[in-house]
């Protein structure tokens, strides 16, 4: 029990769990996603997927369009959200922080549109929990990774990892580790 208790994440765990936090915030009816990019193992910036800076929340008004319930129940409008990874990208340039050679961690595999940003604005490697893409969009991603434009991994957070989080979000962490001890 006490190498568990003292068992750090690694840092990709550590980065996933702040985009998986990110994901809570998310306003989307459809998908929560969360994004953070970082750089020399620090957080330069947050994302989470919703509607625009200002514009009503999806999850306030019950719906994305009028007589749409989702906007995953559409085949021609699309979605209100603007995604994690953009609204990550777009808050760094906000507060005019560079995000070349940055890494991204993404609760969802970022989709084509999100991909071409990612590229766009330097960031060189994507950690992803969830895969989204295949067939078509899958081979337009494999091609942007075989020119060298971006490395793509799928990672997950160990049981033990998600265990201790969770206790650490539902109890306080700042109290003597010996109390924690004398307790087990």
């Amino acid at each position: 029990m006490t190498e568990e208790l003292y068992q750090r994440p690694t840092w990709d765990e550590y980065f996933l769990m702040i985009a998986k936090l990110a994901a809570t915030r998310s306003t989307c009816l459809a998908f929560s996603v969360g994004a953070v990019i970082v750089k020399d193992r620090q957080v330069l910036a947050t994302g989470y997927n919703g509607s625009p800076s200002g514009s009503s929340h999806c999850t306030s008004q019950g719906f994305c369009y009028p007589e749409l319930s989702s906007c995953d129940a559409s085949k021609i409008l699309p979605s209100r959200s603007v995604h994690a990874e953009a609204n990550a990208i777009a808050q760094a340039a906000k507060h005019g922080i560079c995000t070349n050679g940055a890494v991204i961690y993404v609760t969802l595999e970022p989709c084509l549109y999100c991909l071409k940003l990612v590229i766009s604005c330097g960031i060189k490697e994507v950690f992803y929990e969830t895969p989204f893409n295949s067939g078509e969009k899958a081979a337009l991603r494999d091609m942007f990774i075989k020119e060298g434009l971006v490395t793509i991994k799928q990672i997950s957070i160990s049981e033990t990892i998600a265990k201790k989080a969770a206790t650490s979000l539902l109890f306080p962490t700042s109290i003597p580790k010996s109390s924690q001890l004398e307790e087990d």
